[in-house]
């Protein structure tokens, strides 16, 4: 990814984010990149400084960070795993059949795509995603 910092002819300034910059060149030719307030496609890059402020030290406290995200995302998970029923790639049906049919049922976690998540949310329906690791990567 690559962070470029855009101006147009209306000397609005905003940043935009390309997967590189073959891509920025790629949008720019078929005119799909606008002023966020006159909506011109007469853009340009601006020079960008690069971001490397990175450290041993920073990398040390980050590495850390991320085992107790971890950590604490495997506590969620055995909670879960102790408290909800696995209803696996049947959520979606399952989650309806308990909210409709006002079925008294232990919770229930398991796997859905995200238009089944988006589906159930239009129906009213609460979900939560979170992110799950598998045995494998414990």
């Amino acid at each position: 990814m690559i962070k470029y910092n855009l101006t147009c002819k209306c000397k609005c300034t905003f940043d935009s984010w390309f997967a590189n910059s073959n891509e920025f060149e790629r949008l720019f030719k078929k005119k799909l990149i606008t002023c966020i307030e006159c909506n011109s496609h007469n853009i340009s890059k601006s020079i960008m400084a690069p971001n490397i402020a990175n450290t041993k030290k920073s990398n040390d406290v980050n590495v850390k960070q991320i085992k107790n995200i971890k950590k604490k995302i495997l506590e969620y998970q055995r909670f879960i795993k102790d408290n909800c029923k696995d209803v696996g790639t049947n959520f979606a049906q399952e989650a309806r059949s308990i909210h409709y049919n006002k079925k008294k049922s232990k919770n229930i976690y398991g796997k859905a795509t995200s238009e089944e998540i988006k589906e159930l949310q239009d129906e009213g329906i609460e979900t939560t995603t979170i992110p799950w690791y598998e045995n494998k990567e414990n």
